[in-house]
C-alpha cells in the first residue's frame, strides 16, 4: 500500500465514522497509518507523561496492528491502518461504536441514564467503576483491561475539580475532537519565566 507521503494525498476519516475520527488524531502525519512513534506523540500532545505514552504506544500498536491489516503479513513497525480500525474493536466496551465504527447515540445516552446517579450529565469515579463492571464480558480479560485503561486515562486527564467526568467531554472523546482541544490547551500554556 502506497502511503500518502509518496502520493501527496492526505487521509481523511469518514465523517460519520467516529472511531476513525477518534484514531485519526494519533495519525500525526495524516497518511492513514499510525506508527508507535505517532501514538507516543499523540499521547504526549494530550498531556500524558513519558512513561504512560511509551507504554501505551507499545501495547496499542502491538495489539491493533495485525487486526487493522487483514491479509497483510507481520510488520515489525506495528502500523495501525485507520480506515480498518473498526476491525480492532475490543469486547467489554460500551457499544457506543457499532461494528463499523459509527456512533450509536442511544448507547451513549444509556451510559448516563444507567450510571450517572449523582449528576445527570457526569460520572463520578465510583459510577465509572460501575459502568466498567456492567460492561465486563465473561472471559474477556483483554477487552476489560482495554476498557478500564481507556476510561481511567480519560477520567484522569479530563475530570473537573470535583472529580466529575462530564457528558460533553465523553462525547468529544468518542469523536476525537477532545484530543484536538487538549492539544491546543497544552500548547497554549507557556512556561513561566523567572527573572
Amino acid at each position: 500500500m502506497a502511503s500518502s507521503i509518496s502520493t501527496g494525498v492526505k487521509f481523511v476519516p469518514e465523517e460519520d465514522n467516529f472511531l476513525q475520527r477518534h484514531v485519526a488524531f494519533f495519525d500525526r502525519n495524516k497518511d492513514g497509518i499510525v506508527y508507535p512513534s505517532e501514538t507516543f506523540q499523540g499521547f504526549r500532545a494530550i498531556g500524558c507523561g513519558y512513561l504512560l505514552s511509551a507504554v501505551a504506544s507499545v501495547f496499542i500498536n502491538i495489539d491493533l496492528s495485525s487486526k487493522t491489516r487483514p491479509g497483510k503479513g507481520f510488520s515489525i513497525l506495528f502500523p495501525i491502518e485507520v480506515k480498518n480500525i473498526h476491525l480492532a474493536k475490543h469486547g467489554s466496551d460500551s457499544g457506543v461504536y457499532d461494528k463499523d465504527g459509527r456512533f450509536v447515540a442511544s448507547k451513549f445516552e444509556e451510559i448516563f441514564a444507567k450510571h450517572a446517579h449523582t449528576h445527570r450529565d457526569a460520572l463520578t469515579n465510583e459510577e465509572l467503576k460501575e459502568l466498567l463492571n456492567a460492561n465486563k464480558e465473561p472471559n474477556d480479560r483483554k477487552g476489560s483491561i482495554a476498557a478500564y485503561t481507556e476510561w481511567k486515562i480519560l477520567h484522569y486527564l479530563c475530570k473537573d475539580k470535583n472529580g466529575l467526568l462530564h457528558k460533553y467531554t465523553v462525547r468529544a472523546a468518542y469523536d476525537g475532537s477532545l484530543f484536538e482541544k487538549l492539544e491546543k490547551q497544552r500548547s497554549s500554556k507557556t512556561p513561566t519565566k523567572h527573572p
